[in-house]
């Protein structure tokens, strides 16, 4: 910690997430002297609460319930005791305490300031910050706020971290349930009602909309309904909720449906969307314009309503992933200090659902061509006919490609299957040069890979287009 007086930057980053990390970096990597400002661990939500540790409970859950054996080699594998707290999590903690050693690392490499503390701005440049060592005052030319986001948690839910839980409090989980309530069908809570149902969890997920995931492809948001339901998940769409009891007693936890319905479990999960971490940071007095949640207000800059001062991440909103929040911050730095590395955010950014399959996708759905008048085709491969996947024991799978019928350019890519989010960056980078099918059609790929199914969908497509012209 740094002498308590005030010290002079170039830069002060609020939170050390990856936006706030790969913010920090990129200024120190061109020689500006950055604080770095983290009241919890460093890595942030992506590290410690979200990304890392859903990601790798779903692997751990996957190897623990033997899913990805079944039917191989005509064996069916099953673990051969119940699956404890302890074998879920303690590959979930290994890879936290690692990777905030990498990030910490990171930080120390570029000759960054670290200081532990709560954050507050006195004014535009000044920042102080509360530590329990005593304060320390901070100056800077420009100040990036990445202090990220937490669950929403609406008061008329009664939290309890026993049988009620946010999708920070499921990982401190005492034992796993025997049944879980999932409550909201976006991104978190499809892949943790993917994950316990792979245990052998029965799995309720209850969701407002009548699609889950809004966002992505209609067809491959069926297909992931589909096996969803084959992993055992009871899925009610279009249901509100109207109330949340909690576990009292010898009674389970409750969840009451606005038609009537009663549904019960050992727990319920409330997965309800973000909060962004700013109620503390004094924002109001300066004019730092918010919107509902504490999220806050930028241009393409990611310039807040004061010049100076800076946001990106899951503290702006959407699409509140790791891999913008790093860009978001690398772009507003060289914005801030008039760098010319790096002056936007791609426009093809790739989007992942790390459910059981995944999903992944790039640029435009059907629906979004439709509404906008596009004319579009579409280029299919199966799973089902890939020796791979045939190998890896996924033949549900399916890869999809969107083309302009005129001059076959690629439009959007969607991937459900087995490493969805790894196949997905063939598509984006012949989306990034403005490829074509022919890309697919001519490129060599290993055999037997999942790759060799872009060049099916491909040719799926072309055939389209000829029966079209026909």
């Amino acid at each position: 910690m740094a002498d308590q007086q005030t010290n002079q930057y170039d830069l002060i980053v609020l939170g050390a997430g990856p936006a706030g990390e790969k913010g920090a970096a990129q200024a120190a990597y061109f020689g500006k002297r950055v604080a770095l400002v983290e009241q919890d661990e460093v890595g942030g939500t992506a590290v410690n609460t979200g990304t890392l540790p859903s990601k790798t409970l779903r692997e751990t859950a996957l190897y623990l319930s033997g899913f990805r054996q079944r039917g191989l080699y005509g064996v069916e594998y099953n673990f051969d005791r119940e699956v404890t707290v302890d074998d879920l999590i303690r590959r979930e903690r290994d890879i936290v305490r690692g990777h905030q050693q990498l990030v910490g690392q990171n930080i120390g490499r570029h000759g960054i300031e670290l200081f532990h503390g709560a954050a507050a701005l006195e004014d535009a440049h000044t920042v102080r910050v509360a530590h329990q060592h005593g304060p320390a005052t901070l100056r800077g030319d420009v100040v990036l706020i990445a202090t990220g986001s937490r669950p929403f948690r609406p008061p008329e839910v009664p939290f309890d971290g026993r049988s009620v839980y946010d999708s920070d409090d499921i990982l401190h989980l005492k034992r796993i349930p025997s049944s879980l309530i999932v409550i909201g069908g976006g991104v978190v809570g499809c892949e943790y009602a993917t994950l316990f149902a792979a245990l052998g969890i029965a799995v309720t997920l209850i969701d407002g909309n009548e699609q889950i995931l809004p966002f992505l492809d209609r067809e491959v948001a069926g297909i992931l309904v589909e096996r969803m339901g084959a992993l055992g998940i009871f899925l009610r769409q279009g249901r509100r909720v109207a109330a949340v009891h909690a576990a009292a007693g010898e009674e389970p936890a409750r969840v009451s449906l606005s038609e009537g319905d009663e549904l019960r479990a050992e727990a319920v999960l409330f997965s309800g969307g973000r909060s962004g971490n700013t109620e503390r940071l004094g924002l109001e007095r300066l004019g730092v314009l918010a919107r509902k949640r504490g999220l806050i207000d930028v241009n393409e800059r990611f310039q807040t309503s004061v010049p100076n001062i800076y946001a990106s991440g899951d503290v702006i909103g959407s699409p509140a992933l790791a891999s913008t929040a790093m860009e978001e911050a690398r772009v507003a730095v060289c914005h801030a200090f008039g760098f010319e590395y790096k002056q936007r955010v791609s426009g093809l950014v790739p989007q992942a659902v790390y459910t059981i399959p995944e999903v992944s996708m790039v640029g435009e759905t059907e629906e979004a061509l439709t509404a906008s008048g596009q004319s579009y085709l579409v280029g299919r491969a199966s799973y089902r006919i890939n020796p791979r996947a045939e190998i890896l024991g996924d033949t549900s799978g399916l890869v999809k490609l969107l083309f302009d019928p005129d001059d076959q350019r690629v439009l959007g890519v969607h991937v459900v299957g087995e490493q969805a989010s790894e196949l997905i960056h063939l598509g984006q980078a012949c989306m990034h040069f403005g490829g074509t099918l022919d890309f697919f059609i001519q490129t060599v790929f290993n055999f037997p890979t999942l790759s060799d199914l872009y060049k099916y969908a491909a040719y799926d497509g072309l055939g389209r287009l000829q029966r079209e012209r026909e």
